[in-house]
């Protein structure tokens, strides 16, 4: 069974773009930015929080797969400076390490 993606997922996709750690340092300092674990899909949870699915949430907050990013991980953020992909969900901004793609041989 293939799901087609919803409206809202085709935008949020449209919306999400690459970013550095250095422009997110500013919304970090305002607490509203979240961070999505990397097993998640980040357009599926950016999808759940703008349509208010408290359930859904709710559940990747008490998992820990989506949280407030904290100052220890701000600054791991900055030292490594890894590739990050970034969707705003207003107030949120939703952030995501990109995965790494294999060398190729």
């Amino acid at each position: 069974m293939s799901e087609i993606p919803s409206t809202l997922y085709a935008k949020l996709l449209g919306e999400t773009a690459a970013i550095t750690w250095q422009e997110l340092q500013p919304f970090f300092a305002r607490g509203v930015l979240l961070l999505v674990d990397a097993g998640q899909d980040l357009i599926a949870v950016a999808e759940a929080v703008a349509q208010n699915e408290q359930t859904k949430v709710a559940a990747w907050l008490a998992d820990g797969s989506l949280h407030k990013t904290t100052a220890e991980q701000a600054q791991d953020l900055l030292e490594r400076d890894p590739q990050l992909w970034a969707v705003v969900v207003a107030p949120w901004v939703l952030i995501q390490e990109r995965a790494q793609r294999p060398a190729l041989h």
